[in-house]
């Protein structure tokens, strides 16, 4: 996939391995640091939520196909959570 700010890169006998590099978030007003795919991206956000997690990108619909929010680590790094729609 190749959105021209996002690349991804996905292992030929396995699809499931896979790696993106971002140049610019599309959508959101902070950039990510990393991104982690989820089985459930609902769950993982009101687990988020439960824990006081600071939610810096709110749970959305993108139109490339993913479910996601960002959330601050303790050490300040930003992770975009997403499962694929």
């Amino acid at each position: 996939m190749d959105l021209g700010w996002i690349v991804t890169f996905v292992a030929p006998g396995n699809p499931a391995a896979q790696i993106s590099v971002m140049r610019e978030d599309a959508s959101a007003s902070v950039q990510p640091d990393a991104s982690i795919e989820v089985d459930d991206v609902d769950a993982a956000h009101a687990a988020a939520q439960r824990l006081g997690c600071k939610i810096v990108h709110p749970l959305t619909d993108e139109p490339w196909g993913v479910r996601r929010f960002f959330v601050r680590d303790p050490n300040g790094k930003v992770l975009n959570i997403l499962s694929h729609m």
